[in-house]
């Protein structure tokens, strides 16, 4: 151990005179430890919102999708499910119809989105069948008489007040022509069984049915049939897009998951940031209670300055005793910060103690998890930060003439 940092280590033990020094000081640990752990409890909060938001609507809906262009009927879906599977990168592809219609049961009535299903196939792509927490989805699968099957989200089922075997109305906007007009297409549907994504605007809005049943029901032209796939990669959809183009040759177009989500993960991100940066200031705050600490430290041993500079130690040795003495401050709050931050995101996480509402944010509690990356870039910062704060005044400590420091001893 080196004489400058004994030094430090003393003036950092209190004595009956600087009692008032030793509580800046403990002052100063609290404030870095209190700004550090609060930045990391924000960022383990807006990772596991933005993560777990993530996973839920990856596990409700495909990578990428693939249509025709221009709105053309995709006639061939068989022929180019078999080829996307083929293209390296690909775990899964399967044929899909959306639409929309308007569910009715005795005691309500819901608008929602309609998706035609292969359950078979719906597995290697989306994690809707798996998801099923009444009834069953086989009856998706199974071609037989009677009327269709449909799994709703359960959300939705309950503002339906309906259960697997019920019957229900589906009203379709795409109708039929008559000697009157255009008819909306009403048909009866069977509930199969409830789904659960964790997702409230899926849960609360989704309706499944057989993909045969959905061509019929709402898309009899097929313009809204498309193929869609599931990467083993699920960031790297820009370049499995353009291999499943150059598989598929001219006449196709994609989007991916990047693209339908962009303007949420945007807002998150903004969020993380500005929360990160105002709640980081803390950090500063603390910073300057370690400047006035040693400020005041400096002021106090003066005389000691004196006499050490006169003893033959260099302007250089003093400024790097009060440069360590600030660091240990700032090391002491920054690792008691990083301690009380990573156990609160394990708490928080681990007991769902804070809960949102599920309509507004699609889950129900708030995760969170801290990326080791994130935690040691705000450890890092917030070490270089109390270092910073030490520079002043200890340049100030070690520009002491000590002749006018003994003068009036």
């Amino acid at each position: 151990m080196t004489w400058e940092l004994r030094v430090a280590l003393r003036y950092l033990t209190a004595r009956r005179k600087q009692a008032f020094i030793s509580l800046i000081s403990g002052v100063a640990v609290v404030g870095v430890a209190v700004g550090v752990m609060a930045v990391l409890i924000a960022l383990g909060l807006m990772t596991g919102l933005q993560t777990e938001i993530r996973s839920r609507i990856l596990g409700a809906t495909a990578h990428i999708s693939v249509f025709r262009t221009g709105g053309v009927s995709l006639d061939d879906v068989s022929a180019v499910v078999e080829k996307a599977r083929r293209v390296p990168g690909v775990a899964g592809a399967a044929p899909a119809v959306y639409g929309k219609a308007l569910l009715t049961s005795p005691t309500g009535a819901a608008a929602v989105t309609l998706k035609g299903i292969v359950p078979a196939e719906e597995r290697t792509v989306t994690d809707v069948v798996a998801k099923v927490v009444e009834g069953s989805a086989r009856a998706l699968g199974e071609a037989g008489e009677g009327l269709p099957p449909i799994l709703l989200g359960k959300a939705l089922a309950d503002s339906l007040n309906v259960g697997p075997g019920d019957v229900v109305t589906l009203t379709s906007p795409r109708g039929r022509l008559s000697p009157v007009g255009l008819l909306p297409r009403v048909s009866k549907v069977r509930v199969a069984g409830t789904v659960k994504t964790g997702l409230y605007e899926f849960d609360a809005a989704w309706g499944y049915l057989p993909l045969a049943a959905a061509r019929r029901l709402i898309d009899d032209e097929g313009r809204t049939t498309h193929v869609e796939v599931r990467l083993h990669d699920m960031f790297a959809v820009k370049q499995g897009a353009r291999d499943l183009l150059a598989a598929l040759g001219d006449g196709y177009v994609t989007t991916d998951w990047v693209e339908m989500n962009q303007a949420l993960y945007s807002a998150l991100w903004i969020e993380k940031v500005a929360v990160g940066i105002a709640i980081g200031l803390i950090v500063a705050v603390a910073a300057l209670n370690i400047v006035a600490t040693l400020v005041l430290m400096v002021m106090e041993k003066h005389k000691d300055i004196a006499i050490l500079v006169s003893m033959g130690a260099s302007r250089a040795s003093i400024m790097r005793v009060f440069v360590l003495q600030g660091t240990l401050i700032g090391a002491l709050g920054t690792a008691a910060g990083g301690i009380l931050g990573g156990g609160a995101c394990w708490a928080l996480d681990r007991f769902r103690v804070v809960r949102v509402p599920e309509s507004v944010y699609q889950i129900a509690w708030v995760p969170f998890r801290l990326v080791p990356a994130e935690a040691a870039i705000v450890l890092s910062a917030a070490l270089l930060v109390c270092f910073a704060a030490t520079l002043y005044p200890a340049r100030g400590a070690a520009r002491l003439d000590p002749a006018e420091a003994l003068r009036y001893e």
